[in-house]
């Protein structure tokens, strides 16, 4: 099994930045996508980011240009660079990754908490 924990998030004004991080741990050996989705009160889980073994991304439109996912295999952790951050980027921020070759499994983190706010 795979554990994620999550850290970076926090108040910040418009226009400022916020850098995510997730750490995977247990059996990692098979990880392969990795990704960050995030959700508010009374809105249904939306995917903001992924990157896959081959280090494709994929963005949610609403945040190309400003965030930037990457990853680091040595250490099983994926980063979310999030840049000039709007109001409407306040959201739980949740870290997902999948793991197995035959059969994939989904992992996903506790939730960190992004608040844009002035």
């Amino acid at each position: 099994q795979v554990q994620l924990v999550e850290s970076g998030g926090g108040l910040v004004q418009p226009g400022g930045s916020l850098r995510l991080s997730c750490a995977a741990s247990g059996s990692t050996s098979s990880i392969n996508d990795m990704g960050w989705y995030r959700q508010t009160p009374g809105k249904e889980r939306e995917l903001v980011a992924t990157v896959n073994i081959g280090l494709m991304r994929n963005y949610a439109d609403s945040v190309k240009g400003r965030f930037t996912i990457s990853r680091d295999n040595a250490k099983n952790t994926v980063y979310l660079q999030m840049n000039n951050l709007k109001p409407e980027d306040t959201a739980v921020y949740y870290c997902r990754m999948t793991s197995g070759v035959f059969r994939l499994q989904t992992y996903w983190g506790q939730g960190t908490q992004v608040t844009v706010s002035s």
